[in-house]
C-alpha cells in the first residue's frame, strides 16, 4: 500500500489504538486536509471500477452514505454491500448512518470493516449511548449534526467523540449547495473539542470553497459531486486539496 493511501487509516487508527500520537502528535491541530470522496455519487453499476479509479486519484478514505428512507427520503445500502467493497481496498472507510435508531446495527458496520461509525444526533435518543457502543468495538466513534441542530445541543457529546461531522446540506440528497452555517460550526466546535477529535464536514464543497471550510477547523472535507461528476477523479482531487490547504500557509 502507497505512503499516501495509510494516510487516512493513520488517522483513524490513533482512535483504534487509543494512542493519541501514534500517527500524530497530540497538539497538531494543523494535521493536513483529506479529501474523503462521498459514495453517494458513484456509479453503484460499476462499483469495483470506481474504487480501483479513486484508489489511483489519491483518495484515502471513503465516506459510506448509509440512508433507511426513514431518518432520510432516500434508500442507499448497508453491510453487505460494504462488506464486499472491504476486500477490495485497504482505503479507510467512515460509514456515516442517516438512519434512524443506529444503534441496532452498529455491530453489523463494524463487522463489515468500517473504520468509523457516525451517527445522527437527530436520529436517536441514545446517541451517548451509541457513540460508547462504537468505541467499545474498536472503531472511530463519530456524530454528526444536521444544519438545523445548534451546538450547544451536542455539548455534552463531545467529550465521547473522535469525530465529529458538521453537515453543510440537508443529509439525503447529493448535489446541493453549501449553507454557510456550517463555517461557525465548525469554529465554535474546534473551540470545545479535544485536540485530537477530528472535524469533518459534508455538503456542498468544492475547490472554490474548500479554503474556508479547512479555515473554519475542517480536516476532512467531504466531496461528492466536485469528484464524481469531473472527467479525471484525479485532477479533481489535487484541486481540491490545493484549496483547502491553501488556508494552511
Amino acid at each position: 500500500m502507497s505512503p499516501s493511501r495509510t494516510f487516512g487509516r493513520a488517522l483513524l487508527r490513533q482512535y483504534h489504538d487509543r494512542l493519541p500520537e501514534a500517527a500524530f502528535a497530540a497538539t497538531d491541530r494543523r494535521r493536513r486536509p483529506l479529501i474523503a470522496p462521498s459514495m453517494l455519487k458513484c456509479d453503484f453499476g460499476n462499483l469495483q471500477r470506481e474504487i480501483e479509479l479513486l484508489e489511483q486519484a489519491g483518495a484515502e478514505m471513503l465516506h459510506l452514505d448509509v440512508m433507511d428512507g426513514m431518518f432520510v427520503p432516500n434508500l442507499s445500502y448497508g453491510p453487505m454491500v460494504i462488506e464486499r467493497m472491504r476486500v477490495r481496498t485497504e482505503l479507510a472507510f467512515d460509514a456515516h448512518l442517516m438512519i434512524e435508531r443506529p444503534e441496532r446495527y452498529l455491530r453489523q458496520f463494524h463487522d463489515a470493516g468500517c473504520d468509523a461509525i457516525t451517527i445522527h444526533f437527530e436520529a436517536t435518543p441514545a446517541a451517548a449511548d451509541a457513540l460508547e457502543q462504537v468505541r467499545e468495538l474498536g472503531a472511530v466513534a463519530g456524530l454528526a449534526i444536521n444544519p438545523g441542530t445548534p451546538i450547544d445541543a451536542v455539548a455534552d457529546l463531545l467529550p465521547r467523540c473522535d469525530l465529529v461531522l458538521v453537515m453543510s446540506v440537508e443529509p439525503g440528497f447529493g448535489g446541493q449547495k453549501f449553507m454557510p452555517v456550517a463555517l461557525d460550526k465548525l469554529r465554535r466546535l474546534r473551540e470545545l473539542v479535544a485536540e485530537t477529535t477530528i472535524l469533518s464536514v459534508d455538503g456542498g464543497i468544492g475547490p472554490g470553497n474548500a479554503a474556508e471550510v479547512r479555515a473554519a477547523g475542517a480536516e476532512i472535507l467531504v466531496v461528492g459531486s466536485a469528484i464524481f461528476d469531473a472527467a479525471d477523479y484525479g485532477q479533481a482531487i489535487d484541486d481540491l486539496l490545493a484549496g483547502a490547504s491553501a488556508a494552511d500557509r
